[in-house]
Order: C-alpha cells, then structure tokens, then sequence
C-alpha cells in the first residue's frame, strides 16, 4: 500500500478499457489510484460484451488492462457495485482529490414497445443478458441467464453491436443442427470460415438443417447502418462511397453468415400466447429529415419465438449524477467534468456513447492527463497535440475547469492515511488480498 505521503488519492469506478487508462496516466505521475470494479475482473465488455470469437482482440485488451492495474500506486477493489455497495456520496464524504466514473454502459435501452418486458426469458431478451450468456455459459459453475437459440428470431437493432446478435444466433443454431446430424464444427471455425463457406463443404444448405435463419430489422436504410466511417462535411461523392461501402459490407456479411436483413421496418406492437412472446407486428418506415417515421400502412405480423432487442447501450443511472435522457450530463465531453458535481469526471462509453475500444481509451487518457491531472500532477505533455483542433469554446472551457481546479489544495497527509485505510478497508471486505496477479489468475482457474 502507498504510505500517506502520496499527495493525491483518486478513486475510479470500473477498471475496463477507459478506467485502467485514467489510473495508469494518474499514477504514472505519482497519483494514488483507488479502482472499484463490480465484478472479480475488471474487463469490461471486453469480457462480457465482446463475443467470445474474438480471442486475439480479447486477450490483447485484457493484458493491457492487466498491466495498467499493477502499477503500484493502483490499488484494485474488487467486488464493489456503485450503488448496492458503496453509493457516491459516501465516497464524496471521503473527500478524496478526484472521483472519475469509468462504469461503461450496461444497461439495454428500454425497448420501445410498452408491455413487453414482461416476456423478459419468455421469449423476449435483451442482447447484453444474450452476448454475456453466449460468453460464459460453457464455464463451470455458471449460474447467469439461460437461452437456447431459435430458428428465424427477430433481432431489432441496425448497430455493429446487433449483427455481433444475429452472427451469435446463426453460429448456434447451426452448430446444434450439424451436432444433431452426427457432424461436429467447432463454432470458431465456423465464425472464421462462415456459415455458407462450411456447409458448401459438407454439401448442406439450411434447407438440409430444417433451418430458415434469423432475420435483423433495422428503422433505417442499410446506407444508413455505421459498418463504415462517415467523413465529418463529407462531399456528395464521399458520402456516396461510404454509403456504398456500408451496402457492401451488409450483403456480404449476411451472406457469410446466411441471415435475412430487412430496412426501414419498426416495431409496432407484439403478439403473445400462454405467457410467452410469439412475435411482433412491424411496420414500414421512410426518412424525413433524417429521422425514421413510421409509415400509416397496416403492420405486417412475424411470428418468432425469440426476439432479441438490440438497441444500443446506455449508462446505469447513479444517485446523485444528474442524466439527460440516456447521458451522463458533463459541461464538455473533452473534460468529462460532471454537471454539477465538484471534482466528479466521466469517462468512456457513458460520455461517449459509443462502444468502441479506441474511443474510450483515447478519452480516458485525454481526460485524466489534461484536466484531472492539471491540478493533481501538474501539466502533462502532448496537451497541444490533444487540443490543437479544439474549438475556440471548447479551449475556453478547459482552460475554466483547469483554472477551478488547481484552487483545490491536495488531501492533508491524515486525509490521504484515512482514505488508503478506507481503500485497504473495502479491499478486505471483499476478499481481496493486494495480489492482483494472483487475484486474476485464480478468478480464471474458477471459471473453467
């Protein structure tokens, strides 16, 4: 443990991609960082949001992850929900230097169909409970959500996330139709090589499985769909090739992986029987200025025994942080510093909005090296780099908040020995010894 003459203690909520970055830029510079992490690993939706196929990239972050969170001056606190374990206030009434939220978004947006939840298991599932049973439901021991994927599910969504869904739904169901029929293919395998490619092989169609495949219903157009980087001000013919390009990419997907996509179509309203969901009523859409409206048609009913709500993600609500509709409210998202709250920052996909590796570990780093740590660590280097392409407005409000912060004068050496007895104290409570090394290995070996 970092003895008391550490002049800054900063306590991190979440250790995934955006929060091991801010403690690793903090404690490079001397700053004691204390990361809360609800689960027993910190890895995020690197764990339990990226689907399990992508090894490589997994095994990438996790080891990043891994080397950030040893660095001395991090101390990890495993175990500990914001909220049910510990609340904001109380760590406020600590008074530590700094609190960042680095705690992602978790929580499925409310699918827009008033009733349905309650067929939640019954027919109706939300895709981050589905990508975390796909994760994990071959470790022993695990006791989360139970699916079995059907043949010709409906999934809703048009994000990179939901075709992660339908790619999951298509992998399954023709794995478990093969295992029926003697034939055994590992699911990487046939992630890699695609469903079409593997069953041209064995000479077998769907058809021959009995499977017809499940369907993805996107409100908007395929050009529409974010498979490729639209340029900011793009020109008619730049937005053109995007366009294109996304076309593209769609068709080729859903041929890899035999799945139907049908645009510009939008839940209306549900079906049920018995207690269990039995399909949608969608309607046709079309654009108008930009935005998706539901066409006056009579929907058409679609029968399916699973429907998968896929979209998009949103940050949990924490008492205390104030929300505008889905977002976590900061005066700048270059500062991350939360509306309201003296020396609270936001970090990561709860700013952002958007689930991308990159994303969050550039804005971890840039809020934690050019705002936090202007008053925790005096200034670091690469701010010009960072900010050279910064608006006017957007320099005035970080050279405010900058101006704020360095009136705040670092914990007394009683106060910084009362928080590292608070960190040691929640470390203990749960379970968790100081090895973090040992602590991840033996959390792994529990999950085989």
């Amino acid at each position: 443990m970092t003895d008391a003459r550490s002049d800054h203690v900063v306590f991190i909520v979440g250790g995934a991609v955006a929060g091991s970055e801010a403690a690793f830029q903090l404690a490079s510079r001397g700053v004691t960082c204390a990361v809360m992490e609800q689960h027993d690993r910190p890895y995020g939706k690197i764990e339990d949001g990226l689907p399990r196929w992508h090894v490589d990239l997994r095994l990438q972050e996790e080891k990043r992850i891994d080397e950030k969170l040893t660095h001395p001056r991090v101390h990890f606190i495993p175990r500990t929900r914001l909220g049910s374990d510990l609340t904001l206030d109380e760590i406020r009434s600590w008074n530590p230097s700094a609190i960042i939220l680095a705690n992602g978004a978790w929580r499925d947006r409310t699918f827009p169909l008033a009733g349905i939840d309650q067929y939640l298991g019954k027919g109706f599932v939300y895709q981050n409970s589905f990508v975390y049973w796909f994760n994990h439901y071959l470790e022993s021991g695990y006791n989360g959500p139970r699916y079995v994927p059907e043949d010709e599910a409906i999934v809703v969504g048009g994000g990179l996330a939901s075709l992660d869904v339908v790619k999951i739904l298509m992998l399954e169901t023709v794995c478990r139709a093969l295992e029926k029929r003697g034939e055994r293919v590992s699911l990487l395998d046939l992630e890699r090589n695609g469903c079409r490619k593997v069953l041209t092989g064995m000479n077998l169609t769907l058809e021959d499985l009995g499977l017809k495949g499940c369907t993805l219903y996107y409100r908007r157009r395929v050009e529409d769909m974010p498979l490729a980087e639209m340029p900011d001000n793009a020109s008619p013919e730049k937005e053109a090739q995007a366009q294109a390009t996304r076309r593209k990419l769609l068709n080729n997907f859903a041929d890899k992986y035999l799945f139907k996509f049908e645009s510009l179509r939008a839940p209306v309203g549900f079906m049920a029987e018995k207690g269990h969901l039995t399909g949608l009523k969608m309607a046709h859409t079309r654009i108008e200025n930009g935005r998706a409206v539901v066409s006056e048609s009579t929907a058409d009913a679609v029968p399916a025994q699973m429907v998968i709500s896929s979209i998009g993600s949103i940050p949990e609500p924490i008492p205390g942080v104030a929300m505008s509709g889905e977002r976590y409210v900061v005066k700048d998202e270059r500062t991350g510093e939360l509306e309201g709250s003296d020396r609270v920052f936001v970090i990561g996909n709860a700013v952002t909005g958007k689930g991308n590796i990159l994303v969050s570990r550039r804005h971890g780093r840039t809020v934690s090296q050019y705002m936090i740590e202007q008053y925790l660590a005096g200034a670091a280097s690469g701010y010009e780099e960072v900010f050279a392409g910064a608006a006017d407005e957007t320099r005035r409000k970080m050279a405010a908040v900058v101006g704020r912060l360095s009136l705040q004068p670092p914990p007394s050496r009683q106060r910084v020995s009362e928080l590292l007895s608070k960190i040691e104290y929640l470390q203990r409570r749960a379970g968790y010894g100081g090895d973090y090394r040992g602590w991840i290995d033996a959390s792994r070996s529990n999950t085989i």
